[in-house]
């Protein structure tokens, strides 16, 4: 059997995020989501979105990517979110039957305005 490989992002929240004003909060979220929106343009990221209803309240978001492991955790050093502490980006490879994963267009948000504009 023939394999695709995939680059996986589980991101996270640590146990002891840094305390910071609600305001300081919204302005990361809003500048990992530019980030976030910024490899989607680039080609980058096969899907992207928001873990919900998870076992670990820890964890926040999933990310799969079309190239290797140690380029994406050096995209994942430049997030600002990851870069305060806010988030951490757990990087794997992921093995999936040739063929078995489609990716079709992207959509994701470029700020948290976005999100509540679908609201």
């Amino acid at each position: 059997m023939r394999f695709d490989q995939h680059t996986v992002v589980l991101l996270t929240r640590p146990s002891d995020p840094p305390e910071l004003p609600p305001e300081a909060i919204d302005r990361l979220r809003d500048a990992h989501l530019a980030h976030q929106a910024g490899l989607v343009e680039q080609g980058l990221v096969l899907a992207a979105g928001p873990l919900l209803h998870a076992d670990d309240d820890r964890m926040r978001g999933f990310v799969v990517f079309s190239i290797a492991p140690d380029e994406v955790r050096g995209l994942y050093a430049d997030d600002p979110a990851v870069r305060a502490g806010l988030l951490v980006a757990r990087v794997a490879s992921w093995m999936v039957p040739e063929g078995n994963v489609r990716y079709e267009g992207v959509p994701i948000l470029a700020s948290m305005l976005e999100a509540a504009a679908g609201d």
